[in-house]
């Protein structure tokens, strides 16, 4: 009886514990879902490493024109079978301190360090594009959310008023009012509406997997996202010039700030390449010892004996090399040509992307404004037509149309007021400014 007791304490504290870990989430505004992001995305962080790894290589580089120094030895034995050896076995070793330092490579490790610089600053740049590739992800997955929640809604209100004429038909068709034809009609506009609102949920959970995929939280954590007060100047809030809005991403993109400093860093390859027709040096420097049983005197006395020290100067010209040198230079020819092409065509696609979203976000308050006229009118046309139904003017097949206009309408307007409010975000994002102030 103890230990059921035990265990059942237990449940209850993993179950209280379970709860406690899903109140924590609370309610997810696109602010905290943005700052969660941008904090625990996989891909984000992977290339924040990558850029932790670069810094790596640039101390290296660095290092590259210090010398080196390599402490060795070496132990041996050595047998002689021979019968009229005097010893048929013998043990030796050896000890040596050595130092290479490069004092000059036509200019290679100093253009090596410069280029490794300019490689941190493009994987910088690499981890701010992909926090606003994660960014943009985020705010279109949030706002897809807000749109299917809102759906639902008025899928559920389109349910709730087909069943209400159904059993208002009900009741119509036991008196003989409608034909069991009418409300065999009005029956199966229920059931169409109710298997809107299962098709609308379904969308709305999809979108949330793939809110909180971005976000890496479990498929088991529960999401509640926060509802806007949106007014409707938030929708139609007046846009920036399309020039102004490109002038600035062409600023603060980091993209294109990536596309600049890949010429450069393709230019600094260039001047490493040509670095191969230039004659080298190198100072070497050492000392060693050694000692062999057997040898004579003590194994102490060799070492002193044997002590050595030996400095030299290494210079290597290059005279002929198999066309390799000529080759590099080429290639990195080539290679910052085709970097220069990819700055323009970096340019060219971020143009494309401001002019779309800001024709998308143009249309869409322009569509706005014709949905919500368009929905009032429906409104009223299906609101005259219900009276009109009751009164036996309408059919049943003109009081489903007008409903239906109705419903049509309203997912217009919603369709309309999500599109322009993506559109305003991403324009807030092309330009570096801060999203989801008001979400």
């Amino acid at each position: 009886m103890k230990r059921i007791w035990l265990i059942g304490c237990m449940l209850l504290l993993e179950e209280g514990f379970a709860f406690a870990q899903q109140d924590t989430l609370g309610v997810w505004s696109l602010r905290k879902c943005l700052d969660y992001a941008l904090k625990n995305n996989i891909q984000l962080n992977q290339t924040r490493n990558d850029y932790l790894s670069g810094i790596e290589d640039t101390k290296e580089a660095k290092s590259a024109v210090f010398p080196s120094l390599v402490a060795s030895t070496t132990q041996g034995y050595t047998n002689y079978p021979a019968a009229d050896a005097t010893e048929n076995s013998s043990y030796s070793g050896t000890y040596g301190l050595n130092a290479d330092m490069t004092l000059y490579r036509g200019g290679l490790l100093r253009t090596a360090i410069k280029q490794q610089k300019v490689q941190n600053r493009i994987d910088s740049l690499t981890v701010e594009e992909t926090a606003n590739d994660i960014r943009i992800a985020v705010v279109e997955a949030y706002l897809q959310c807000l749109y299917a929640a809102e759906a639902v809604t008025i899928s559920r209100s389109a349910a709730d008023v087909s069943k209400a004429q159904r059993d208002r038909a009900a009741v119509m068709q036991q008196v003989g009012s409608i034909s069991r034809v009418d409300l065999a009609q009005l029956e199966s506009q229920y059931a169409s509406d109710e298997y809107q609102v299962v098709v609308a949920g379904t969308s709305l959970d999809s979108y949330k997997l793939q809110l909180k995929q971005l976000l890496e939280l479990d498929i088991m954590d529960e999401m509640d996202l926060a509802v806007p007060l949106l007014e409707e100047g938030d929708i139609l809030r007046p846009l920036p010039s399309k020039i102004d809005v490109y002038a600035m991403a062409m600023e603060t993109m980091p993209e294109i700030q990536r596309g600049a400093l890949a010429v450069e860093s393709a230019q600094l390859g260039e001047k490493e390449a040509k670095a191969g027709f230039m004659p080298s040096a190198s100072l070497t420097a050492g000392i060693g010892t050694g000692h062999m049983s057997g040898d004579m005197g003590e194994s102490g006395s060799q070492v002193w004996n044997r002590f050595n020290e030996n400095i030299g100067v290494t210079v290597s010209i290059p005279i002929f090399s198999n066309r390799t040198n000529r080759t590099a230079v080429n290639k990195a020819r080539l290679a910052a040509a085709n970097s220069r092409l990819s700055q323009i065509d970096l340019q060219k696609a971020l143009l494309e992307k401001v002019e779309s979203a800001y024709l998308d976000a143009v249309s869409a308050q322009s569509q706005y404004m014709a949905a919500v006229e368009k929905e009032r009118y429906a409104r009223q046309s299906y609101e005259l037509t219900d009276e009109q139904f009751r009164l036996g003017v309408k059919n049943t097949v003109e009081l489903i149309t007008a409903q239906n206009e109705w419903t049509a309408a309203r997912q217009e307007v919603l369709q309309a007021k999500y599109m322009a409010l993506l559109g305003i975000e991403l324009l807030n994002i092309y330009q570096g400014k801060e999203t989801g102030a008001d979400y």
